[in-house]
C-alpha cells in the first residue's frame, strides 16, 4: 500500500471513530434527558399527590371529633383574606390560602361583622354560611368560665378575680391596662366615654372605674383584649342616658366616675350616696380638699381601718387629703346608684362640708363646720 493510500486509510478510521463518538455521546445524552424527564415527571406526580392530600385535608374540619365552642371575633371592614387569617389562627380552619381559595372558586362574599360561635367538627361550607348570615353583638355559645366584676372593686382586684376564674393571669391583665396603642383602639371606638381619661396625666390606670360591673362569660377562643373589651363596651352601653346630662352639668366623664368611685365606698344607702355626693361637690366649690380615706388607700394601694397621720401625707396625686380637686381619676368601679348620685347631688343647700358614718349601725352623720364634725366623731369614739 502507498503511502497516499495509507493516510487516506488513517483519515476514514478517524472520521469513523468520530462518528461512533459522536453517537455514543447522543446516547448518553438521551439517556440523561430520559432520565430527567422521568425524574420530573415522578417528581410532578408526587408533587401533585401531595397538593391534592393537603387541599383535601385542609377543606376538612380542623376536628371533626370536637364538640367544644370556640369564640371567633370578626372586626368590621375584615377582608375576606384577613377573615382567614383569623379562622386558621383561632384554629377553626387548617389552611387560610386554601380558605380563599375555596371562596373564590365557589363564589362566596358578603362576610359579616361580629361574634362567631364556630366548632372545629365544622365543615368549610357551614362556615362560609355561618359567616354570611352574620355574627352577634356579644358572644355567644356555651361559656368555659365566667368573671364577676363587683361594684367598688379596683383593676388590681379585676386582675386577681381574672386569674382565678379564668386561664388569663393577672400579670398580664394589668400589662395589658398600660398598653397604649389598645387604651387608643378602645378611645377611637368610644370616644364619648374614654376621651377624658385618655386626656389625663399622672393616671395608674386609664380603665380604673371604666369596666362595668357585671358578670363576663368566657368562651373558648375569647382573647384577654376581647374580654376587656366586653367589659369597657358594657359600661359604655350603661352611661350612654347620661352623657347628654354630663355635658349639660358641664362635667367630664372622668370627674363624673371619679366622685361615684367615692361615693360607691363611701355611702350604701341611696339618700346617703346623694348626700355624701353632695358634701363633696360643697367641698370642691370652696376649693376645699375631699379628704376621702378612699383616695388615700389608693394611693397607698392596700386597705387599712384606720389610716394614720404618715398615710396621709402620702406624696401621690391620688392623695385628696394632700391635693385639691378630683385628682387624676376613679379609685374603682362605681354602680350605676354612684353616678346617678353624683348627677343628682342632694342637701347642697345645707352646705354641709363634712360627714362621720356609725360602723355599728351604719347611720351618717353631716356637719357643717370641722367643730361639729369633731364633736360627732368624739361621741361616736366612746
Amino acid at each position: 500500500m502507498s503511502q497516499k493510500d495509507e493516510k487516506k486509510e488513517a483519515l476514514n478510521q478517524e472520521s469513523t471513530d468520530k462518528m461512533k463518538t459522536r453517537a455514543e455521546e447522543r446516547s448518553v445524552a438521551n439517556h440523561i434527558a430520559y432520565w430527567i424527564v422521568g425524574v420530573i415527571a415522578v417528581l410532578a406526580v408526587v408533587v401533585a399527590i401531595i397538593g391534592f392530600n393537603y387541599v383535601n385535608s385542609s377543606l376538612q374540619p380542623y376536628n371533626a371529633n370536637s364538640k367544644d365552642d370556640i369564640v371567633v371575633n370578626i372586626p368590621v371592614g375584615s377582608s375576606s383574606k384577613e377573615i382567614a387569617k383569623t379562622l386558621e389562627k383561632d384554629k377553626i380552619i387548617k389552611s387560610a390560602t386554601v380558605f380563599n381559595f375555596y371562596i373564590k372558586a365557589q363564589n362566596y362574599n358578603d362576610f359579616q361583622a361580629g361574634y362567631y360561635t364556630f366548632k372545629q367538627s365544622m365543615d368549610m361550607n357551614s362556615i362560609v354560611k355561618q359567616l354570611q348570615k352574620g355574627g352577634s353583638a356579644q358572644p355567644t355559645g356555651t361559656a368555659k368560665d365566667s368573671v364577676l366584676v363587683r361594684e367598688g372593686v379596683t383593676i388590681d382586684q379585676i386582675g386577681d378575680q381574672i386569674q382565678k376564674s379564668t386561664s388569663f393571669t393577672k400579670k398580664d391583665f394589668l400589662k395589658l391596662m398600660k398598653d397604649e396603642k389598645f387604651m387608643k383602639q378602645l378611645q377611637k371606638k368610644y370616644p364619648q366615654l374614654l376621651n377624658s381619661t385618655m386626656s389625663r396625666k399622672n393616671v395608674r390606670y386609664h380603665l380604673e372605674g371604666y369596666l362595668f360591673p357585671a358578670t363576663y362569660s368566657v368562651y373558648k377562643g375569647l382573647s384577654l383584649k376581647q374580654l376587656v373589651g366586653q367589659m369597657v363596651e358594657k359600661d359604655n352601653d350603661m352611661l350612654q342616658p347620661y352623657f347628654s346630662t354630663i355635658k349639660e352639668k358641664g362635667y367630664s366623664v372622668q370627674e363624673v366616675l371619679t366622685l361615684a368611685s367615692l361615693v360607691e365606698r363611701e355611702g350604701v344607702t341611696k339618700t346617703d350616696r346623694g348626700k355624701i355626693a353632695g358634701v363633696f361637690f360643697n367641698r370642691l366649690d370652696v376649693d376645699m380638699p375631699i379628704q376621702s380615706d378612699i383616695s388615700v388607700m389608693y394611693a397607698l394601694n392596700t386597705h387599712k381601718t384606720k389610716l394614720t397621720y404618715k398615710d396621709v401625707k402620702v406624696n401621690s396625686p391620688y392623695n385628696l387629703y394632700k391635693n385639691t380637686g378630683y385628682g387624676p381619676g376613679p379609685f374603682n368601679t362605681p354602680s350605676i346608684q354612684s353616678i346617678e348620685a353624683v348627677l343628682n347631688p342632694t342637701d347642697r343647700d345645707q352646705n354641709y362640708l363634712y360627714f362621720v358614718a356609725d360602723l355599728k349601725s351604719g347611720k351618717v352623720y353631716y356637719s357643717r363646720t370641722r367643730e361639729e364634725h369633731d364633736s360627732k366623731v368624739a361621741a361616736l369614739n366612746q
